[in-house]
C-alpha cells in the first residue's frame, strides 16, 4: 500500500542536529530542541551554551527551536527520521547535491539484500538506515538495521512471530509502514494476532515496551506510519472493528489519549502541521476531515466530504488542508484550516495511494494511473496534467525544483516542479519492482526495490550517489 512518513549537508561533509545528540551525552532538564524533527528537553540555552562551551553553542545555533514536530522550520536535512522526511511534507533538503542524471549503472554505491517483503520505506538517521520487513514463511515482522556508509546489516529484531492476519490485499504486505526515530529510540507498528500495535526500540534493537492499540480487522492492509509528536506517539489504526487514533507517552507506551474511529478501512498516518497559526493533527477518511489537537486528542473541528477510505497524507499550505481518497469515491479537495470547515475546491481525479506535494503555492500530484497534475491552492485550477507511464503506489518527493517519483515497474522520473508547464527532465530503470517511496538525504538515495531471478522475488536496498573522487 505504499507505504501505503540537520545540520551540516551531505554525509561525509558532516552533520549536526539530527546528530549532535550522538556526540553530546549530558542532558539538560528543561530544553527544546529540534532533533530530527523532534522536540528535546531543553530550558535555558545559555545555561546549554555555557556547559557546552563555544563550539557545542556554535553546533547549536544551527539548531532550529521549534514547538513541534513536523514545522516547516524544522532543521534535518542529512537525515529522513520518518514517513516523508524531516517535516512529514515529502520535501527533501533542496541543497544537497544529487546526481542530475541518476543511473544505477553509473550510480549505485552499495546494495544490500533485503530479507522478507515489504513496501515500507526506510528512514535514515546517523550512521543507519531502518526499516520494517516481514517473512510470511517464518510469519515474521522485523524491524532492520543498515550501516548508512557500508550497507552492511547492523542488526535484527523481529517484533512479532505468527499470527498474521488470513488474507490482505494481493499488492500489500505485512510490513507497509516506516519506523519513527527520535533521537533515543525508534518506533514501529505492526498488525498482528487481530490487533494494531506499537512497539518501542533502543537503538541496540532491544525491545523497550509493546502496546496493544486496539483490534483489528484487516481488509486491504495496514499502513499508517506513527509520527513523534512532543512527548507523544500519534498513531492511527482505522479499521472495520474497532478504529481509534491514539497518543501514546513515549517513554512507557502509555495510552495518554484515544479518540475512537467509525467501523470503517482506512489507512491514511497522522500528520501534525501548522495550519492557520496552530499545530493540527488532520486525518482524512471514513466519510469526513478532522483535526485534532495533537497533545490531547480535542476535536478542533471537522468537514464533511472526503471518501471512506484515504491512503495518502494530508499536506498544507499553511491555509488549506489537501485531502485525497480512491474508495468508493475519487476526490482531491482543499478544505479551509480556520475551523470553519469550508471545502474551497474539489475535483474528482484519483490520487489514491501516492501523497500529494505542496510547492509555492501550487499543489502537485501523482496519480495511481500514471498521470502528474499541478493545481493551484488557492483556486483549484488545473494548471497542466502530463503523462508519466505506469501505475504508482510511492509517493513523489521534491528536492529543490524537482520531482522524483518511481513507479510499480521500477521506472524512475524526474520532472519540474514547475507550475507553467510539465517537463520530464530525467528518466532510468531502478529495480524491477518499486512499492516504497524512496529517501533522499545527505546527497544520497535510498530505494527499497524488487528484482526477479526467474520466478524468484528478492528485494534490496539500494544506496544510490556520486561515486567519491578518487
Amino acid at each position: 500500500m505504499g507505504p501505503l512518513s540537520s545540520g551540516m549537508v551531505g554525509y561525509e561533509t558532516g552533520r549536526t542536529g539530527g546528530h549532535l545528540k550522538d556526540r553530546i551525552k549530558w542532558k539538560p532538564n528543561k530544553v527544546l530542541i529540534a532533533f530530527s524533527g523532534v522536540l528535546r528537553d531543553v530550558g535555558a540555552i545559555s545555561v546549554m551554551m555555557r556547559r557546552l562551551g563555544f563550539l557545542y553553542a556554535a553546533m547549536l545555533a544551527a539548531v532550529t527551536i521549534v514547538s513541534g514536530y513536523g514545522r516547516p522550520e524544522t532543521d534535518s536535512r542529512g537525515d529522513w527520521p520518518s514517513w516523508r522526511g524531516p517535516n512529514r511534507n515529502g520535501h527533501a533538503d533542496p541543497s544537497q547535491k544529487l546526481p542530475a542524471a541518476l543511473d544505477p549503472e553509473k550510480h549505485t554505491l552499495w546494495e544490500a539484500p533485503i530479507p522478507g517483503r515489504g513496501h515500507g520505506s526506510p528512514i535514515v538517521v546517523g550512521e543507519h538506515i531502518y526499516l520494517v520487513t516481514a517473512d510470511e514463511g517464518k510469519q515474521t515482522q522485523s524491524l532492520l538495521a543498515y550501516d548508512r556508509r557500508t550497507g552492511n546489516r547492523a542488526w535484527t529484531t523481529v517484533i512479532h512471530s505468527g499470527n498474521f492476519p488470513e488474507r490482505i490485499n494481493r499488492k500489500a504486505t505485512h510490513a507497509n509502514n516506516s519506523p519513527v526515530h527520535d533521537g533515543e529510540k525508534l518506533y514501529v507498528t505492526f498488525v498482528n494476532d487481530g490487533a494494531a500495535c506499537a512497539t518501542a526500540l533502543n537503538l541496540k534493537g532491544e525491545k523497550i515496551w509493546t502496546t496493544r492499540l486496539t483490534d483489528y480487522t484487516v481488509h486491504q492492509g495496514y499502513g499508517a506510519s506513527p509520527m513523534i509528536y512532543r512527548s507523544l506517539l500519534l498513531v492511527c489504526a482505522d479499521n472495520k472493528k474497532a478504529g481509534a487514533i491514539l497518543g501514546l507517552d513515549r517513554e512507557t507506551g502509555k495510552v495518554v489519549w484515544k479518540v475512537d474511529r467509525p467501523q470503517i478501512p482506512n489507512y491514511t498516518p497522522p500528520i501534525v502541521q501548522e495550519i492557520d497559526g496552530r499545530e493540527q493533527l488532520v486525518i482524512s477518511g471514513c466519510e469526513k476531515v478532522i483535526s485534532l489537537d495533537p497533545m490531547t486528542g480535542k476535536l478542533l473541528w471537522e468537514a464533511k466530504g472526503s471518501t471512506q477510505e484515504t491512503v495518502t497524507s494530508p499536506v498544507s499550505d499553511g491555509k488549506r488542508v489537501f485531502i485525497s481518497g480512491g474508495w468508493p469515491k475519487n476526490h482531491v479537495h482543499a478544505v479551509e484550516g480556520n475551523g470553519s470547515g469550508k471545502v474551497v475546491w474539489r475535483n474528482i481525479s484519483r490520487v489514491y495511494v501516492p501523497s500529494m506535494l505542496v510547492a509555492k503555492g501550487f499543489l502537485y500530484a501523482v496519480m495511481d494511473g500514471g498521470s502528474a497534475m499541478c493545481w493551484d491552492c488557492e483556486t483549484g485550477q488545473r494548471k497542466w496534467k502530463g503523462v508519466l507511464g505506469g501505475t504508482f503506489s510511492s509517493s513523489p518527493v521534491l528536492v529543490g525544483d524537482d520531482i522524483h517519483v518511481i513507479n510499480e515497474n521500477g521506472e524512475y522520473f524526474k520532472f519540474s516542479a514547475d507550475p507553467d508547464k510539465f517537463k520530464i527532465t530525467h528518466k532510468a530503470e531502478i529495480g524491477d519492482q518499486v512499492f516504497a517511496t524512496p529517501v533522499f538525504c545527505g546527497g544520497r538515495v535510498y530505494a527499497r526495490v524488487a528484482v526477479f531471478e526467474g520466478d524468484e522475488r528478492r528485494e534490496k536496498l539500494l544506496c544510490l550517489g556520486e561515486p567519491p573522487k578518487r
